[in-house]
Order: structure tokens, then sequence, then C-alpha cells
């Protein structure tokens, strides 16, 4: 079993200090839910049908067999809660939240329970109970940890994801999450932020020219081109709002000259399914993989997101060919490897700051991805510290499983669920924080701002491309007047 990493002190506290913040406004006074043109009292009919059709045609029902057998209600996930250790409300606490649809299928799809409600007469699934669990679910950030702590093993995560998957079969999911994945399957530019092709190819040229103006290196962003070693997909939103990550992407691949390109077929890593939806995360994926095989690609690279990363790593292979599904890999095993190569060079004196690291929940939690960043950094960031805890113990941004995209809210966020990461930050007293997730840079700049904390968030290719040093084989000679020569 594993060892704890929270002291019984911290267990005390978190059970007996009080916890409400001065701003709570509950996520169920502010989500407004996508819900579907049908009769209200219709719902628990249509919900246990949703349930039943998933269970028959995936593998959930082994788990929920397995969870059901457990008592799976000590609590001892509340202390590893960000969100319950803010409001201290027990609904927050993941076994409650979980009980609520392992208590559905005990009842309605288990011989027992079947026959217990019959001779009873209660125990049915109500409209209010569904609305309880819509409000509970889209409560909790699906970080997982609580998961490190439950000595039973159940995966509360999962089970969420389980629930916001049925509620989503009938029409009960935010907007936010709708109108994106909508623009991203059925939209005309096939991605969550409608960027046309025209305007990405003149972002990137527009950076290629600021790069060279920069750095007197031609650093470029290949497009379409066959048979590259990596076929590059970014969150889409990194185009609008994250420039600096994304020429410390190309400025990488210059220095390691390595081929790769961004597809124009099909260009955007972000996986909202993810969040609430196994037959969206399922279409997401297989565009990134026929993208990849439209251009002979050898590699699926994904940029600088938690979440894009673990579905393309986790459901590739589900869903795209198995044993002979491409590689994924993620931008910073990438640069961390040509790192130890001796192929990138960084230099120590321009990051003068005080450099803390961010740990994006889906890099850390399965210590996928925790050292290979901090090695990188303490290389060229003299002034390093660390958070407490961190690694595969890291605390959630607070904006995780899909509710950094429900702008409405946002004071949610920043004063409960991103609570306890505001208090990690203040402490470790860093001027800059480095979160390589485009769903973390959003949430924690909003949470930087909200809670008043004086550091700025920035990519970790951001650095990257601060520090790194170009041989002079690559630099554009310049003529007399300082103008880059032809």
């Amino acid at each position: 079993m594993r060892t704890s990493v929270i002291t019984p002190e911290e267990r005390k506290k978190a059970f007996t200090s009080p916890k409400k913040a001065e701003v709570i406004q509950k996520q169920r006074l502010n989500v407004r839910y996508h819900v579907e043109d049908f009769d209200v009292s219709d719902r628990p009919r249509r919900f246990l049908e949703a349930f039943a059709a998933i269970l028959k045609h995936s593998n959930y029902r082994m788990v929920l067999d397995h969870f059901i057998r457990m008592t799976g209600r000590c609590s001892r996930c509340a202390v590893a809660c960000h969100v319950y250790q803010a409001t201290g409300d027990e609904k927050d606490i993941p076994c409650y939240r979980s009980g609520l649809l392992l208590d559905v299928y005990r009842r309605h799809f288990t011989l027992g329970g079947m026959m217990r409600g019959r001779v009873s007469g209660h125990g049915y699934l109500t409209d209010e109970k569904i609305q309880e669990m819509a409000d509970s679910f889209w409560n909790c950030t699906a970080c997982r940890r609580c998961a490190l702590e439950c000595p039973l093993g159940l995966d509360h995560g999962l089970i969420t994801h389980l629930g916001r998957y049925i509620l989503s079969e009938i029409g009960i999911v935010p907007r936010a999450l709708v109108v994106s994945t909508r623009a991203q399957l059925e939209g005309p530019f096939k991605n969550t932020s409608a960027i046309p092709v025209p305007a990405l190819k003149d972002t990137l040229e527009f950076l290629e020219d600021e790069m060279l103006e920069e750095k007197s290196v031609k650093i470029k962003f290949p497009t379409d081109a066959d048979g590259s070693d990596y076929v590059f997909f970014a969150a889409v939103s990194d185009y609008l709002m994250e420039a600096e990550s994304l020429m410390g992407i190309a400025a990488v691949f210059t220095a390691t000259g390595d081929k790769w390109t961004i597809g124009t077929g099909y260009f955007d890593g972000i996986n909202y399914g993810l969040f609430y939806s196994d037959r969206v995360l399922e279409k997401v994926v297989k565009k990134v993989d026929t993208e990849t095989r439209r251009l002979n690609g050898k590699n699926i690279l994904i940029g600088e997101c938690g979440h894009a990363s673990r579905t393309a790593k986790q459901f590739i292979p589900a869903y795209c060919g198995g044993d002979k599904a491409l590689p994924v890999l993620n931008i910073l095993e990438y640069t961390h490897k040509a790192w130890k190569q001796g192929k990138i060079k960084l230099n120590p004196d321009v990051v003068t700051e005080k450099v803390a690291y961010h740990d994006p929940c889906n890099y850390a939690r399965n210590r996928w991805i925790v050292n290979q960043p901090r090695e990188v950094l303490k290389s060229f960031c003299r002034n390093y510290v660390e958070m407490t805890p961190t690694g595969e113990d890291n605390v959630c941004c607070g904006g995780g499983g899909g509710t950094v995209s429900i702008d409405e809210i946002r004071p949610y966020r920043t004063t409960v669920g991103g609570k306890l990461k505001a208090d990690q930050i203040r402490k470790s007293g860093c001027e800059i924080l480095v979160a390589p997730c485009a769903n973390c840079k959003k949430q924690l700049r909003e949470l930087v701002e909200d809670q008043g904390l004086n550091c700025r968030v920035v990519g970790f290719h951001d650095l990257i491309y601060k520090a790194i040093v170009f041989d002079d084989s690559l630099k554009v000679p310049k003529d007399d007047a300082g103008k880059e020569m032809k």
C-alpha cells in the first residue's frame, strides 16, 4: 500500500479548521447547462436508459461491481481534496460524491438492489437526485489526488467522469463544453477556437518574423510536411494566447534539427471528451490519428497541455490500433531528451527571478512527467524553488476536469477550487510560476489576479525560448546596417 504523504497534524487540521472561504459561490448557482428539450419528469427514465447502454457497450460494469463491494465511506479522501478543504461541506468529500452514482448502480443494476427496492418500494431514482449529481460532479476538478489516499483503491475521478458521461447522454452538460466540442467536430474550422487555416498560417509567419528579429536565426513552423518524425498538436488556444510557448518549441526543433510539422487538415490537441463524454473523446482522438497518418508522420507530439497529452497517450492505443498505434509523446519529454543529449544549450544568466514549477495533474498523478522539466529548469534557473507537496502529490490548479472552460464560475474556481494552490504559490514566494498546460495557465493567471499574488505564470518553453543559445552556424549574417542579409 502506498505510504500517505499527509501527516496526522494535516489530517486533524483538515477536519477541524474553519474552511469557509470569504466568497463561495456554489457552481450550481452559476453553471449554465445545455439541456435537451424533453420533459423534466422523464429524466430518471432517460438517465437509467443511458446508464444501461453505457454498461452494455463498455467495461464500466466490471469496475462498478468491484467498487460497490467496498464500504468506501471512510472519508480519508477528504484530507486530499482541495475543494473540501476550502468549503468544509461534507457533500464535497469525494466518497460522498461517488456514492451518489454507486447507489444508483447498486439499486437499479444489481439483482440484490432491484429485489430489495421492489420489496421496500424505496430507492428509486428521482429528478432531485439527478440534479444533485449534476451539481456535485461539476464541483470536482477530477484531479484524482483523492485516489492516492483511498485505502481501498477507489478511483473517485473515474466515477465522476462516468457520472458526467451519463448526464451528457441526456443533455445535461455545461454549455461551454458543448459549444467547444461542436465547433471542433461539426464546425467549418474543426477546432475549439474556430481558427481558420489561413489565420493559422498568418500567425505562424508572424512568429517566424519575430524570432528572426529577436534571435537572428531562421526558426520555422513547418506545415503539412510529409514523412516528418513528429506531427505536432498544440492546444489550439496556444495559437491565440501562448506565442512564446510556441516560439520556444520551434526554437528547440531548430536546435535539434529533427523533422516536425503542423498539419493543416487538423491541428487542435484539445480533447474535452476526457471531461464528460467517451463518445466525444474517441472522435477527437481519431482525428489526431487520422491527420498524423495523412502526413505519414512517425510520432504524435502533443504540446504544453495536460489533458490533451493524457488523452492521446492513453486513448490512441485504445481506439487507434492497439499495439500498432502510433507512438505518442509530450513536448516536455522531447525537450528533456534533447537537452540530455546536449542538443540544447541554455544560458544560466538570463532567468534571474525566483522560479517554481506547477505539476499539471494529467502529467504527474500517474508519475508520467515529473522530474524531466525540473532537471531542465534547474540547469539554467539559478533561483529555483519547490512548492510542497509536489510531483504525483501535487495540488490541482483548481480548474481541472474542464471547469476552467466555464467562465461563469470563475469566482468559485479562484476562491474555492484554487484556494489551496494559491496558498501554496504564496508560500513559495516565486516570481515566475511555470505551468506547462493550457488549462493550468488560464486558471493560474486568473487565480494570481483574483488572489493578488505577485508572480507571473508562463509556459515551460517560454523560459526555454528566453534562455536558448544557438550555434553561430545557425545565425543569419547581418549587413553593416544591422539587418539580416537575404
